[in-house]
């Protein structure tokens, strides 16, 4: 009795992806992927992989970063089994007079969110910071993997999720 009246009184959990609270790890809220973080490798052992790599710098407590989870989990979609993505906390990256071109930190602007991309080779082919349209980044990728132009190919769309129920049903 006594339990079911402790949580009759607990207050609802608000998490918000309009404001800049911290309401917990981003992706998995707001992205429904908690698979992107931590990241599967360092950015010097993804450097190393000959592979095009993608920085994606943020913090949970930003509206924009929280809006940009659901773009970077659609690249993972597209891209992820031939790309590296590492998304990297700000707050992760330790604070130092210098950093080599294999830390984060060298390529932190200090604004959130950002993101840069390096081609296979480590070259960075995209550098840009705040809320980067889905197709800027896909185009370069597009680019990297010689693959058609937006515009000469299939429209590559995300399955809604509940799709399958939807089919099942009729």
């Amino acid at each position: 009795m006594a339990i079911g009246l402790g949580v009759l009184s607990m207050p609802p959990a608000l998490a918000g992806l309009t404001d800049d609270r911290y309401d917990g790890e981003i992706f998995t809220l707001y992205a429904g992927n908690g698979s992107l973080v931590p990241p599967k490798f360092t950015l010097a052992e993804a450097l190393k992989r000959d592979r095009p790599a993608l920085l994606y710098f943020y913090v949970d407590d930003s509206k924009d970063c929280k809006a940009y989870t659901a773009v970077i989990s659609q690249l993972q979609a597209f891209y992820g089994k031939a790309a590296d993505l590492l998304p990297i906390r700000v707050d992760s990256i330790p604070s130092k007079p210098s950093y080599t071109n294999t830390e984060p930190g060298y390529y932190y602007a200090g604004v959130v969110p950002q993101v840069v991309l390096f081609d296979a080779s480590g070259k960075v082919v995209l550098n840009e910071n705040g809320i980067v349209p889905f197709e800027t980044i896909d185009a370069k990728l597009r680019e990297l993997f010689d693959l058609l132009p937006r515009s000469e190919s299939t429209v590559l769309k995300r399955r809604q999720v509940n799709e399958v129920t939807t089919e099942l049903a009729k």
